[in-house]
C-alpha cells in the first residue's frame, strides 16, 4: 500500500506557498504524493478564498523532488479539453514526470456548474468528462487529432510538447459506490477512487464494500495492467491501530491510503491540524 495527503484547494491551503511547504513536509516525512481538490466555489454560500490547483501544484513542484502531484479531482465536463490537456503536461514536464491525474464529474453541481451557466444535466456531465478523457490521452500523446464529438472538436492539432509520462500520466477517476457506471468508466483508465456516499470524504469505507468493488472492477478490466484502487480517511498514528484498520483494506484490493480530513470537520482546511499528521508520517501496516 501506498501513501498519499489530500487537501482541499481554499481555506489555508489557497495559498501556493502553503501548499509548497505542504508538499515538503510530505516528502521529508516519506508520504508519496499530495494531492489537491479543484473547485472554483465548492458551497458557494461559505465565501472563502480559493487556488487554482495547477498554481498551487507548480508551487509544490518547484520545491519537490519526489513526491507525486494530482488533482483528485478535476471536474474534465467543465473545462476546455485542450487548456486542460497543455495544464496537465506542462505540470508534467516541470515535475519530471510526476503527476497523476484524478477526474470525475465534480459538485456540488448546481454550484460548481449551474453558477457559471454551465450545463448541470449529470447524463450530459457524464458524456462530456468521457469525451474529454479521451480527447485527453490523444492530446498527451503530440499526436495530430482531429475530432468530432458531441461535445468537443478539434481540428488538425498537435499539442507539442507530448507529456514526459508515456503513453501519458496515470488517469484515476472518482465516483460513488455502488454505482456502477463512474466505476466501469475507471476500469477504463489505471484507477478508482471511490467514495462510499454523501458526506463520507476523510472516513475509512467499508471494508465489504471495497471488496466488492475491487471484484466488480476486475471484471470489467480488459488487460492486466496496473491498477489502483484509493480508499482514504484519517488513519491512526500507532502502528497496531493502522494494522488493523489497513490491513483489511488491502487484504480487499485498496493499493493507496489517502490522508484526508473529515469533510464536516472544522480542521479540513486548517493547516496546522494536516501539518501535525502529515509530520507524524504515513501509517505503519507492516
Amino acid at each position: 500500500m501506498r501513501f498519499s495527503i489530500n487537501i482541499p484547494n481554499f481555506g489555508d491551503f489557497a495559498d501556493p506557498r502553503t501548499v509548497a511547504s505542504v508538499a515538503v513536509a510530505a516528502e521529508q516525512a516519506g508520504w508519496e504524493a499530495l494531492f489537491v481538490w479543484d473547485h472554483v466555489v465548492h458551497v458557494k454560500s461559505r465565501r472563502r478564498a480559493f487556488g487554482d490547483p495547477w498554481m498551487l501544484l507548480t508551487a509544490a513542484a518547484l520545491a519537490t523532488t519526489r513526491i507525486r502531484l494530482g488533482t483528485l479531482v478535476t471536474p474534465v465536463a467543465r473545462r476546455r479539453p485542450q487548456q486542460l490537456a497543455r495544464q496537465v503536461a506542462t505540470l508534467d514536464a516541470l515535475s519530471g514526470g510526476r503527476v497523476i491525474f484524478g477526474a470525475g464529474l465534480g459538485g456540488p453541481i448546481e454550484d460548481e456548474y449551474g453558477s457559471f451557466g454551465e450545463p448541470t444535466d449529470p447524463v450530459v456531465l457524464a458524456e462530456r468528462l468521457d469525451e474529454g478523457l479521451d480527447l485527453l490521452a490523444r492530446y498527451w500523446s503530440g499526436e495530430p487529432v482531429t475530432h468530432h464529438g458531441r461535445h468537443f472538436r478539434a481540428e488538425d492539432v498537435a499539442l507539442l510538447p507530448p507529456t514526459v509520462q508515456r503513453p501519458r500520466p496515470p488517469v484515476w477517476v472518482a465516483g460513488f459506490w455502488p454505482n456502477r457506471r463512474p466505476m466501469r468508466r475507471a476500469a477504463r483508465w489505471d484507477g478508482a477512487v471511490p467514495l462510499f456516499g454523501p458526506g463520507s470524504h476523510g472516513y475509512g469505507p467499508p471494508v465489504d464494500q471495497v471488496r466488492e468493488l475491487a471484484a466488480y472492477v476486475r471484471e470489467q478490466r480488459r488487460d492486466d495492467g496496473p491498477f489502483e484502487l484509493v480508499v482514504g480517511g484519517v488513519s491512526p498514528t500507532g502502528a497496531a491501530q493502522a494494522r488493523d484498520l489497513l490491513g483489511p483494506l488491502m487484504d480487499a484490493g485498496a493499493t493507496w491510503w489517502d490522508e484526508r480530513q473529515p469533510i464536516d470537520g472544522a480542521d479540513l482546511d486548517r493547516l496546522a491540524p494536516v501539518l501535525r499528521r502529515i509530520e507524524q508520517g504515513p501509517p505503519t501496516v507492516r
